[in-house]
């Protein structure tokens, strides 16, 4: 190890004291891995955005590799420049490849949060600030991240990447995260174990810190209560130019990230298949497709109660129900048509023969004014199955397999609500998910983009926690809508009472879920009609100042977007 001389943990305080800068005491340590590809402009800009912090209680051990040391001069010189800096050889942190380093780079780490960060690199001058202040306001907190963007080669930043906070399961389809991961002590020490032994000698940081992030998945289960916190500002810039480390033997960045899936599932004995997911058509460098996660059904399938409200509409229902019947390979359902006083002969006709002809369909009658809540409240009292399905009679689904993934997903025990991908008739998207705060209330994300679009940051195509999905197709168990006690009734007769669903959901300690893998079209609203009465607009108002009293703190800070994105338009677009 090549040694600055004197370096302590006392005299990195000394020094941050000494620069007038932070009462507060905590100390950050980052790792760095190099090998002979960085340059040193990449490692010169990373050193300077360190030395530059407002919040200079800060340590950086460097691993590199010995044609590293033998072949830049620059590179010893510039780590003895600075009394934080330590420079580690191969011969120091062993022959075990990443985990020899990681376990070299922490035992010589002194500081209360310690991480990565990726070689070329740069912070924002008050990026430590940052999170300082965020751990002010989440001492539980046991990782952290942060947005990012690019800088190109004059130094101009462009393409902000703004990230959702925690999510689980969009980490699993696919690294969201970035190239800066911070860890408490604690959650450090459980996470670097996940490496293992006999990794390459040399891989991307960018991939390590994400393979290290998937162990923060399971804290979270276990304690219903986030240990991840993400600051919603661009605090780390990473240049076009960035050149990893050598990673060609370890195939594409989907190939990558497959193999950390399926290492993490068989680590913790999942009872799930990682596989090659959704084809992103914008995909730069060989960031080519999402990983998938088919979660094991129960050995005994649970019996799923699909919910059709309707009212006449024979156009709609019948294709619906048709539909559903026919072409839905998961076939341990039933499904309950809720006739709100239809009076039209065909459908009562087209209901009776429909019961007729499937023992799987059941027709209830609710001789009451049209209360969407209230309707499917009676339907799950009268269900027979584990598993409650809320379906619009103007749905049709367009896969096979769309029950099936459902089912798989709202089995989970960490799972509430699961929402499915639908289209407009005219393949454009009608609901991938529920956005909070769009339009005041809520509004559905990518709402009119073209059915093969990738989306923001590809998330058409990623299976991904929300807070909140469509009860036009919506899954969960009926442990848990009893836990909740179901749809509200007596606020929320007709708008919004699904978003107040999964609100309640999350509030419970579930994650809700939507999936691209359940397809179906939807034409929305159609047997409905619109509000546009004075009555119906009076109702419509209403349902929205009970959601902006009940709801507010959630409804103005949804986990699964981000503040610096619009709340005027459903495209993800900025403010």
């Amino acid at each position: 190890m090549v040694e600055s001389p004197g370096l302590s943990l006392t005299n990195v305080t000394a020094t941050a004291r000494s620069a007038a800068e932070s009462d507060v005491d905590i100390v950050f340590s980052l790792g760095m891995l190099i090998d002979e590809n960085v340059s040193e402009e990449a490692f010169g800009n990373s050193l300077a955005s360190l030395v530059a912090q407002t919040h200079i209680q800060w340590e950086l051990v460097v691993s590199a590799t010995n044609k590293a040391v033998q072949q830049h001069d620059w590179l010893v010189v510039a780590c003895e420049s600075d009394v934080r800096v330590r420079l580690l050889t191969e011969e120091e942190s062993s022959s075990d490849g990443v985990a020899g380093q990681i376990e070299a780079i922490s035992s010589e780490m002194l500081g209360d949060w310690v991480g990565l960060m990726t070689v070329g690199a740069a912070l924002a001058s008050e990026a430590l600030s940052r999170f300082v202040e965020l751990l002010g306001e989440m001492p539980q907190a046991g990782f952290l991240y942060c947005d990012e963007d690019r800088l190109d080669s004059a130094g101009h930043r462009h393409s902000p990447n703004f990230k959702p906070g925690w999510n689980p399961d969009l980490l699993l389809s696919k690294p969201y995260l970035g190239h800066l991961g911070l860890w408490s002590r604690e959650q450090w020490q459980v996470c670097r174990h996940s490496l293992g032994t006999g990794h390459a000698a040399t891989v991307d940081t960018a991939d390590l810190i994400h393979q290290l992030a998937l162990e923060m998945i399971e804290p979270a289960h276990e304690s219903h209560q986030s240990l991840a916190w993400r600051v919603p500002q661009v605090l780390v810039h990473v240049p076009d130019n960035y050149l990893p480390l050598a990673v060609s033997d370890q195939g594409s960045w989907g190939t990558r990230h497959l193999a950390r899936v399926s290492d993490y599932l068989a680590r913790h004995d999942v009872a799930a298949v990682a596989e090659p997911g959704k084809v992103l058509v914008e995909a730069k460098d060989d960031v080519g497709e999402n990983v998938r996660v088919r979660w094991q059904l129960p050995e005994s399938q649970p019996l799923v109660s699909l919910l059709v409200p309707t009212r006449d509409g024979v156009e709609i229902l019948k294709p619906c129900v048709d539909a559903i019947l026919a072409h839905t390979e998961y076939r341990h359902f039933e499904l309950l048509i809720l006739d709100n006083q239809s009076c039209c002969p065909k459908t009562l006709e087209y209901m009776r023969d429909v019961v007729r002809r499937d023992e799987r369909v059941r027709v209830l009658h609710w001789d009451a004014p049209f209360n969407y809540s209230a309707i499917n409240n009676f339907g799950a009292r009268e269900a027979r199955g584990d598993i409650i399905g809320l379906v619009n009679n103007d749905i049709e689904p367009i896969n096979g397999e769309w029950l099936t993934e459902m089912v798989s997903q709202v089995c989970r025990p960490d799972i509430g609500c699961v929402g499915a991908k639908l289209y407009y008739p005219n393949d454009t998207i009608q609901h991938a998910g529920v956005i909070l705060g769009l339009g005041s209330i809520a509004g559905h994300a990518h709402r009119f983009f073209n059915r093969d679009e990738d989306g923001f940051q590809g998330r058409l195509k990623a299976t991904q926690n929300l807070s909140a999905v469509t009860a036009a197709c919506l899954l969960l168990r009926r442990s848990v809508f009893e836990e909740v006690n179901g749809l509200n009734e007596q606020h929320l007769a007709v708008a919004y009472n699904d978003v107040d669903l999964c609100l309640k959901v999350r509030e419970a300690g579930y994650r809700n879920l939507w999936t691209p893998y359940s397809e179906l079209y939807h034409h929305e609203s159609i047997s409905r009609g619109a509000d546009d009465t004075p009555k119906k607009r009076a109702r419509w108002l209403s349902e929205c100042e009970y959601m902006r009293t009940t709801w507010a703190e959630q409804l103005d800070n949804d986990p699964a977007y981000n503040p610096n994105l619009t709340l005027v338009h459903e495209d993800f677009s900025l403010r």
